[in-house]
């Protein structure tokens, strides 16, 4: 196996690649507005995110 940099190593990426995923993410999310007022446990919360998610590239799909 190659020897990462030291670059590598910290898991930096170019500054312009990393925003991106992130950003798209949020936006889908403050789309589904009932995540504003969503006040819950994080357990149920993660199995809401994931739904909204399936939702989301269901209707990317379309």
């Amino acid at each position: 196996m190659r020897k990462l940099t030291p670059w590598a190593e910290t898991g930096q990426l170019h500054p312009g690649r990393r925003p991106r995923p992130v950003e798209h993410g949020f936006a889908d999310l403050q789309a589904w507005r009932i995540l504003t007022k969503l006040r819950t446990d994080p357990a149920r919360a993660t199995t809401l995110l994931r739904a909204l998610l399936v939702l989301t590239a269901l209707e990317v799909d379309r």
